[in-house]
C-alpha cells in the first residue's frame, strides 16, 4: 500500500467517526448501531475511493475529483436510507473534498 492509500483511509475512518458521532446525535441517540456502521463504514470507502493512485492533476481537478467521489459513494448510503440522510449525503460530497484536499496539498502531495 502506497504513502496515499494509507493516508486516505485513515482520514476516511476519522471523518466516518465525526460522521456518525453528528448523526447518533443528530438521531437523539437513538441509531442503531447497523446504521451507525453502515455510514462509519461508507466512510472507509470514500477514503479507499480516493486514495486510489490517481494521476496526478492541479489542485482544482483534484478537489472535484474528490467531491465526484464523495457524491458518488455517499449516494449508496443515501439510497439505502430510502433518501433519507440528506445531511449524511452532503457531508460526504464535503468529506470528499477534505480528503482530496488533505492528499493534494501544496509541497506534500501524495
Amino acid at each position: 500500500m502506497n504513502k496515499r492509500m494509507k493516508a486516505s483511509l485513515i482520514g476516511g475512518a476519522l471523518l466516518g467517526l465525526f460522521c456518525v458521532v453528528g448523526a447518533y446525535v443528530r438521531s437523539g441517540f437513538t441509531a442503531s448501531p447497523e446504521f451507525i456502521f453502515s455510514l462509519w463504514y461508507n466512510r472507509l470507502i470514500l477514503g479507499l475511493v480516493i486514495g486510489a493512485p490517481w494521476t496526478a492533476t492541479v489542485r482544482k481537478k483534484a478537489l472535484l475529483r474528490g467531491a465526484l467521489f464523495g457524491l458518488l459513494v455517499s449516494f449508496a448510503f443515501y439510497s439505502s436510507t430510502g433518501f433519507q440522510e440528506h445531511i449524511s449525503f452532503v457531508a460526504g460530497i464535503f468529506y470528499g473534498v477534505i480528503l482530496e484536499g488533505w492528499l493534494s496539498r501544496p509541497g506534500k502531495q501524495l
